[in-house]
């Protein structure tokens, strides 16, 4: 038995296996404790929103429970995104909120992510916290007239569209007609995107758009799980792709070719469209691609790298006021709509760029310099791990290093990123070199020491 993972961004696990009602409602009295303690509030109002897994409503119902038994007012804001959970949080001025997801995991899985007051991933520390309350397992319910009381708000998705259309506006994309295939895997992603899209004036395919849960492929949208949409794309002879996970905080764009151009271009493009009128700082992890930086520089703009993480990208993105930031992995952060991974924002920007430049999905990317990224990942305990991460300082000392996540090795040609894993005994390697360029000499090199570390 896998077990239950319980980390910065939440709690996740195989349903029926180490995640059931009794886990869920702990967890969500954890929550609720902790921000009674810090808010030193004796009523809470927290928002729940679930995706679309067949065990989300199991899973909910037990979060609610457990988030009234402690007192809180609860307020379901139903099956919507988790970047609409994040909006609605602020608009009904909650004390933070719940998501029920498991983003881009199978099916088996499911889990609770947590949010803020503002709408943002908790910091370390506050995740930190919760796990303590959790596994502690003390909690302190209340009398029976003072059990919070739940109540429904289904405005998320009109919400969350209106902030898009005020950051974006219809006139600037709905002239061109672009055709857009979407496949939102039975997600969330489908109805508000489809809703967007009309608005915009998009002659518009969906695949796999109802809300079931019961995924289509893989939920991941990584180019193998995708071909259909690839296929759809070439076959209809639309304009452009896009995949969303089950969550749709991520995005993954197809080209007018049917082309996967990948998750790591979907940041690229939007931050392309934001500086090309809006200077300013654009915030990133340190596994993102140096694309960013390409894009940035030719704007005459700055580029922060955060270790990896949606809260350390948004809550540095808050601090210098950034215009444009996000995740490689496809997640796009617009403060003006809200300080979480947003597909549907990342949408609009990537059509208003296509619309205002006048150029297809490719010759925009044509234009953006190339570069080949590999993801690896070996077995290594923490004691492996500290050994491989020195041998390498020591190996590659020339280089540029950054060690505020693992260490990043910055070179010419490109750069590696050894960090270890939030929720398994793993060491992960990221790299990423210019097309044409001699990785192996550093690649093998580093896998060198990995091997004679881990035996």
């Amino acid at each position: 038995m896998q077990d239950l993972i319980i980390s910065i961004s939440g709690l996740r696990g195989i349903v029926g296996e180490n995640l059931d009602a009794s886990v869920a409602l702990r967890y969500a009295c954890s929550f609720a404790t902790f921000l009674k303690n810090s808010k030193g509030k004796k009523k809470l109002k927290i928002a729940v929103g679930t995706d679309s897994r067949p065990s989300g409503d199991m899973i909910k119902s037990a979060v609610m429970a457990g988030l009234s038994s402690m007192g809180a007012e609860v307020i379901d804001v139903g099956l919507v995104t988790t970047p609409t959970v994040g909006i609605m949080i602020r608009e009904l001025v909650c004390d933070g909120g719940l998501v029920i997801t498991a983003s881009h995991n199978p099916i088996e899985y499911n889990g609770i992510k947590l949010l803020t007051s503002k709408g943002i991933a908790p910091p370390i520390g506050m995740a930190q916290k919760v796990k303590e309350l959790y596994e502690g397992g003390e909690f302190s319910a209340v009398s029976s007239v003072e059990c919070g009381r739940i109540t429904v708000d289904h405005s998320g998705d009109a919400n969350h569209i209106k902030k898009i259309l005020e950051c974006v506006k219809r006139n600037q994309i709905a002239p061109q007609r672009f055709r857009v295939v979407l496949d939102s895997v039975n997600g969330t992603g489908g109805r508000p995107t489809k809703r967007l899209l009309s608005i915009y004036g998009c002659r518009i395919t969906a695949l796999n758009d109802k809300p079931t849960g019961m995924f289509a492929h893989n939920p991941e949208p990584r180019e193998e799980n995708l071909a259909s949409l690839c296929d759809a794309v070439k076959k209809l002879g639309s304009d452009i792709g896009f995949a969303q996970d089950p969550d749709a905080d991520r995005l993954a764009v197809v080209d007018e070719n049917g082309r996967y151009i990948g998750e790591e271009y979907t940041l690229a493009l939007a931050a392309k469209n934001i500086l090309a009128h809006q200077k300013g700082t654009v915030v990133t992890n340190l596994s993102t691609s140096r694309m960013i930086d390409d894009i940035a520089r030719e704007a005459g703009c700055d580029v922060i790298r955060t270790p990896v993480g949606e809260a350390n990208v948004a809550q540095t993105m808050l601090k210098v006021n950034s215009p444009i930031g996000g995740e490689g992995n496809g997640g796009v952060i617009d403060l003006r709509v809200g300080p979480i991974r947003d597909s549907l924002i990342g949408i609009a920007l990537i059509l208003q760029l296509c619309a205002v430049t006048g150029k297809r999905v490719s010759e925009l990317v044509a234009e953006i310099p190339a570069y080949e990224m590999n993801k690896e990942k070996f077995n290594a305990d923490k004691k492996q791990a500290d050994k491989i991460l020195t041998q390498a300082k020591k190996a590659f000392k020339k280089a540029e290093i950054n060690e505020s996540d693992g260490c990043r090795f910055d070179f010419e040609e490109g750069w590696m990123h050894l960090r270890t894993s939030n929720t398994e005994p793993v060491i992960r390697l990221i790299s990423e070199f210019k097309k044409g360029a001699d990785s192996a000499k550093y690649v093998e090199k580093i896998r060198a020491i990995i091997e004679k570390a881990t035996g």
